[in-house]
């Protein structure tokens, strides 16, 4: 990373990956950076802990090790409904790596590349160019907006007609030594009616169940989760794995409206906004390229501060690098949830069985766009 010209402070808001990305890499070519991160402590986040070869790269490249941080290896993918499955090998290795074991380590590698964080810090809106926290009024050359999916006020996204009716919920789990074994290296995506689910294992031999589902279908079911999970459980598969598991949140992690398929469009008037990861695009979560984009995200940014280009300029080459997955993951989410694209998926896997790892490989970030930020997967 070249260093930073001319010197001036940045504000980050938000410390997830995206957040914790920028910061480091800002850091490392000698900018002044402040990250505010609204929890005081570590903390779990709804998300499907699917870390791609990119996202691993991203990682590498910024000189945090993700191996190290202990994550399951997943180098195949199973595609489930009802009884019917299609199965296929990942065209490379990803980690299930807990978000809260991931954002913490990446905070404190910021630290260390010489930015400051505060944590416990909470961004009440941003009025120009001026925060309002609640450590006051904060008002930096530049401000990055990494808030995931949250927005602001004086800030929000325009997401137009893309609020989902989609409620997305996240539950860990012990599972048996034999589910286990059979989870092994292998991420299962469920399709059922309302919805689909994914199920991977994460460190420590523990599992991830993340699913979404229609607020119609969940209002059919009395809005419980109890009775959501026991709907699950009629699914062969998820039967087999979590008959006997045991859940390990007191509660599951819970969030609605999700825009997803949402493409910020970037405007003149935010020349000094830098949108990150899911506050410039949303990919639908089965396509497990959240996190590379947000880390993509973040280099950019850097690269753009680093060489005095605006937010404007940034936007347009990031949208430019995502667009074309954003826009085919959305189309296949909503064939996911219905039962004609339920059946032509699992059709299209009956005659081509290397489909999945063909529509793995086109949803992700594409390799010219990797190469101009500077890395090599």
């Amino acid at each position: 990373m070249r260093r930073a010209h001319p010197l001036s402070e940045t504000l980050i808001i938000g410390g997830g990956l995206a957040g914790g990305a920028a910061a480091a890499l800002l850091a490392q070519a000698g900018q002044r950076v402040l990250l505010l991160e609204r929890e005081a402590g570590v903390h779990d986040k709804i998300c499907g802990e699917f870390l791609s070869t990119e996202a691993q790269a991203h990682l590498r490249g910024l000189g945090l090790d993700p191996a190290a941080l202990g994550g399951a290896p997943i180098n195949q993918v199973r595609l489930v409904a009802g009884t019917r499955s299609g199965q296929a090998k990942l065209p490379f290795t990803a980690l299930g790596l807990t978000r809260r074991r991931l954002d913490a380590a990446l905070l404190d590698h910021a630290e260390r590349c010489g930015a400051k964080v505060a944590r416990g810090v909470s961004v009440r809106g941003i009025d120009g160019s001026t925060v309002a926290s609640t450590q006051g009024d904060i008002t930096p050359a530049r401000i990055l907006l990494a808030t995931g999916k949250h927005d602001l006020r004086g800030a929000k996204r325009d997401t137009g007609a893309l609020a989902t009716d989609l409620i997305g919920f996240k539950q860990y789990f012990h599972i048996p030594a034999a589910s286990r074994a059979a989870l092994a290296g292998m991420i299962e995506v469920v399709l059922f009616d309302g919805g689909y689910a994914g199920l991977q294992l994460v460190e420590d031999g523990v599992a991830n169940l993340c699913l979404l589902v229609t607020r119609e279908r969940f209002a059919a079911l009395g809005r419980s989760w109890d009775t959501l999970f026991a709907t699950l459980l009629a699914e062969p598969l998820l039967a087999a794995r979590l008959a006997d598991a045991q859940p390990l949140l007191a509660k599951p992690l819970t969030i609605s409206g999700v825009p997803y398929g949402f493409l910020h469009q970037p405007a003149r008037d935010e020349a000094q906004l830098f949108r990150l990861g899911d506050q410039a695009g949303v990919i639908p979560s089965f396509s497990g390229d959240g996190m590379s984009i947000a880390l993509h995200s973040a280099r950019l940014a850097a690269q753009a501060i680093c060489d005095g280009a605006d937010a404007l300029m940034f936007g347009q080459r990031l949208r430019g690098d995502i667009v074309r997955q954003i826009r085919l993951a959305y189309l296949l989410q909503r064939a996911g949830f219905s039962s004609f694209g339920q059946r032509a998926l699992l059709g299209l896997m009956g005659v081509w069985p290397g489909a999945l790892a063909v529509l793995a490989a086109t949803t992700r970030v594409p390799e010219p766009a990797l190469r101009r930020a500077g890395l090599a997967v």
